[in-house]
């Protein structure tokens, strides 16, 4: 049971995430559909495709189809595919989106992770403040794990967050998880860099520190950074 237990955070620490974070420079290319004026100054970016690129040799790709909406809310259904680096699927997402054209939106995922099991994801984010210069947002969300381990049962993640940005140029966030099963707790904090910014393109960097905890083992500070092109 122990051997089982242990398996199960390992594979937490690259799948029990609500966000998978890159720990190797990545590029992520984006695409977005053409905005109403009402949409096009919000704080919510509808995201037609993306493709991610990374220099560990994993890759992935996303979709996101407006199903349906007027001016203040939009509902979208979206997917995504992970290839490790050997070009085998790691994970498989589908779902629904809903966004709020005042930065407002949430989020209900199953995904399939081979190896693991399955997951179900309800998450949120409610925008604090806004103006010229500052973008407040608090998200938060609950993940129950499903995984195919035999006698291991199903569990639960929670979590949440913060995340600021300065005139879209300069960004920090917090966020902490907690999974129950096996008294794990999970801390990252990041930081993000425009670098150049179009209406239809951004180039990001990102950097980042995370850690862990659980009874048995504690982790210390460890670095992550990505590049992004949206």
């Amino acid at each position: 049971m122990f051997a089982k237990l242990f398996l199960v955070s390992v594979l937490l620490v690259g799948v029990n995430s609500r966000y998978l974070r890159i720990e190797q420079p990545g590029y992520y290319i984006e695409q977005y559909e053409e905005q109403p004026e009402q949409w096009s100054n919000s704080r919510v970016r509808r995201q037609a495709g993306a493709l991610t690129v990374n220099s560990d040799g994993t890759s992935g790709a996303a979709v996101k189809i407006p199903i349906t909406g007027n001016e203040n809310h939009k509902l979208s259904a979206i997917g995504s595919l992970d290839f490790n680096d050997r070009n085998k699927l790691g994970a498989a997402t589908a779902g629904l989106a809903y966004d709020n054209v005042n930065g407002h939106g949430a989020t209900l995922t199953k995904t399939h992770i081979p190896g693991f099991g399955d997951k179900m994801t309800a998450a949120g984010k409610v925008n604090l403040f806004h103006n010229d210069n500052h973008d407040l947002n608090a998200n938060a969300f609950a993940t129950r794990n499903m995984p195919n381990i035999p006698q291991v049962p199903n569990f639960n993640t929670v979590g949440g967050g913060v995340d600021y940005m300065f005139k879209d140029r300069i960004g920090a966030s917090a966020s902490a998880a907690h999974t129950d099963f096996i008294n794990r707790n999970d801390y990252s904090l990041g930081g993000k860099l425009n670098i150049f910014k179009t209406p239809t393109t951004s180039l990001d960097f990102n950097a980042g520190w995370k850690k862990f905890d659980m009874p048995s083992y504690r982790s210390s500070w460890g670095t992550e950074h990505q590049f992004f092109i949206l």
